[in-house]
């Protein structure tokens, strides 16, 4: 949390799950007044039937909970729709993140360049359907973000990789 308050210039509204150990974090994380803090605690119903047929089926979520933390968070904005979102697509662009595969890495190094890799091509070479205005080429979200003026190629990523110190 440390690494991501740094990565911001000014007030940042977080979302969390009610995982406790991100309310630690997140004062550890932030300076005063740098981070309006809310929890998106969901409620879930119990298990109807146990047994072989649902031993894989996740619970019914029957309602959430706001808990402000720190700040003043608008509600209209806590959420964690987004990063469940980036959850699913990197569970299905990578099956290292699905449970009972074998496509896991034994070393967390593997596990990491598999991550970066994922990423700069989501963000750098993928053409996103959601960034597409009405009669304007479809760009990536590091066009839209100014950070590139193309699609960056394949090539263009392994260039990249091959300039990179080695450690």
């Amino acid at each position: 949390m440390i690494d991501c308050a740094k990565r911001f210039s000014g007030p940042v509204q977080l979302t969390t799950d009610g995982h406790n150990p991100y309310r630690y974090a997140t004062v550890v994380g932030f300076d005063d007044g740098m981070v309006d803090y809310a929890q998106l605690v969901k409620i879930y119903a119990g298990v109807a039937t146990a047994g072989p047929d649902s031993r894989y089926s996740p619970p019914v979520c029957c309602g959430t909970k706001i808990d402000v933390r720190l700040g003043l968070p608008d509600p209209a904005h806590v959420s964690t729709s987004f990063v469940e979102r980036q959850n699913l697509t990197m569970r299905m662009s990578m099956r290292r993140f699905t449970r009972l595969t074998n496509g896991f890495s034994k070393k967390l190094q593997n596990l990491g360049a598999a991550v970066g890799l994922h990423f700069m091509h989501y963000n750098f070479c993928r053409l996103h359907e959601s960034l597409h205005e009405q009669g304007e080429p479809k760009r990536t979200p590091a066009m839209a973000a100014g950070l590139t003026d193309h699609v960056w190629s394949l090539a263009e990523v392994i260039a990249l990789l091959r300039r990179r110190p080695a450690g």
